[in-house]
């Protein structure tokens, strides 16, 4: 599933693939608001993703990577 995350103050967004379902990345992304933490995803490869959420401007779940052209590891 793919994640756009939108930072304040930046002018690109952040884009994660990972196999976490929508209603996961909402729950994780309401806890870190709610506490003031940090909102944490993990990508298909294994990598984290860190972004304090007071920064977060916009966060948009999408259905996932489709049409994807070239090799993947």
């Amino acid at each position: 599933m793919e994640v756009k995350i939108g930072v304040q103050h930046t002018p690109r967004e952040l884009v994660v693939d990972t196999s976490d379902s929508a209603e996961d990345v909402e729950k994780t992304l309401s806890d870190a608001v709610t506490s003031g933490g940090v909102f944490t995803l993990t990508d298909a490869k294994g990598r984290k993703v860190i972004v304090p959420a007071a920064k977060i401007a916009y966060v948009e779940v999408g259905g996932g990577v489709a049409g994807q052209v070239g090799f993947r590891s």
